[in-house]
């Protein structure tokens, strides 16, 4: 078969979320069929201004065709459009201009899809909020599979949405609970779908002495990865931190790692790394004592599932159905909705090396039951050999 992958950004240099996890599937899908994605020209996800020059390039051995976008993000603009159209009673078309607003908008995207259709056996679109998906789903019912990535917000109860759900040939969940999410909203049981996520390359040695040559860390800390900004609940993560070190007299210490969005709090026991290589990355995370997870919003966590490919312990917030739902059937993580519920778990896990042990060893097990890229490359070759089959 020759399938595209159509996603709102794509690079070596996106280093996280719906795009990383779109790289990976259709790396590993190169294995088994014709494979070519189709992205847009922008790489900040917060304008979505045209950065990379190139219309077509070789990443990793796959044909990328990149498209243009016609009309950079105003973050101020689209933030009135949004708080109206979730504030007041609105019509459809207020909906579809804020789907203009969201982006990346890029018509020669959609338009190159609705010429080459029939040069392609499926398209795998990647997040269902996005311009991309919204009209190349709707040019293409019959030849589209959505993964959905969808988060317990707002704008998922947007009535474009509600019908956009039930259109796609099939559905490929990152979680139960995002699964449960969407068929409640749009009634769409009867669409083929399945729970299949990510799967995460673990590297077959980790390189600690190198990695303590450059960031002098010692072994006594928790660590957050990923991106740090208030919608990932850091800015909660560093009030509970530095009110727990107030309280306790413990020498534990939390280390971040990823981009940031937020002024990080100066502390003796805060330590940012800044952005680090996956290599450092898993040299960190062998480290740590256990990942926490602040989210209120998650698909599908990564570094959750990293973390337990190394036999980590998690503590997430539970606000987030996602991250909560993976804790409860894995047995491998804790996790807490208000500070009081942070200390004592925390208070837990790091005065107990015997659960930490044991949560760890659930958690591989979960990670090997669930996510090695065998079982998610097989369930992406059975949907497909589905729809074949129905054809």
């Amino acid at each position: 078969m020759k399938i595209a992958f159509v996603v709102q950004r794509y690079g070596l240099e996106i280093n996280g979320g719906a795009e990383l996890h779109c790289r990976w599937i259709a790396e590993h899908m190169k294995k088994y069929h014709e494979v070519e994605v189709l992205t847009t020209k922008a790489y900040d996800y917060v304008t979505w201004k045209n950065h990379y020059s190139k219309s077509e390039e070789d990443i990793n051995g796959i044909l990328v065709k990149r498209f243009s976008v016609i009309r950079p993000r105003n973050p101020e603009r689209f933030g009135r459009i949004q708080n109206y159209i979730l504030e007041n009673e609105h019509k459809e078309e207020d909906e579809l201009k804020w789907l203009e607003e969201e982006g990346p908008l890029s018509p020669s995207l959609i338009q190159y899809i609705n010429e080459h259709k029939d040069d392609y056996d499926y398209f795998i679109f990647f997040s269902y909020r996005y311009y991309h998906s919204y009209w190349g789903i709707n040019l293409i019912p019959e030849k589209s599979i959505l993964v959905p990535t969808a988060e317990h917000d707002s704008v998922i109860h947007l009535r474009i949405f509600k019908d956009l759900f039930r259109k796609p040939r099939a559905f490929i969940y990152n979680s139960v609970e995002e699964r449960q999410l969407i068929q409640s909203l749009s009634k769409n049981e009867h669409i083929l779908g399945d729970v299949v996520g990510v799967g995460t390359e673990i590297p077959a040695k980790i390189y600690k002495e190198e990695f303590y040559k450059k960031y002098p860390i010692m072994n006594n800390y928790i660590i957050y990865i990923g991106r740090i900004d208030e919608n990932k609940g850091c800015d909660k993560l560093f009030n509970y931190f530095i009110t727990y070190k107030k309280e306790k007299k413990s020498d534990i210490k939390l280390v971040l790692a990823g981009t940031t969005k937020l002024k990080i709090p100066k502390h003796p026991d805060i330590t940012y790394l800044g952005f680090i290589s996956d290599e450092d990355k898993f040299s960190a995370l062998d480290s740590a004592l256990l990942l926490v997870m602040p989210s209120f919003y998650e698909s599908l966590s990564m570094v959750t599932l990293e973390a337990w490919a190394f036999k980590k312990p998690v503590l997430a917030n539970a606000r987030c159905e996602v991250l909560k739902g993976q804790c409860i059937r894995s047995n491998a993580g804790l996790y807490y909705e208000n500070y009081s519920e942070f200390r004592e778990a925390l208070d837990l896990l790091v005065s107990s090396p015997r659960l930490q042990e044991q949560m760890g060893k659930n958690g591989r097990k979960y990670f090997r039951q669930n996510y090695t890229w065998e079982i998610i490359e097989n369930k992406y070759l059975s949907i497909l050999n589905q729809l074949e089959r129905e054809k």
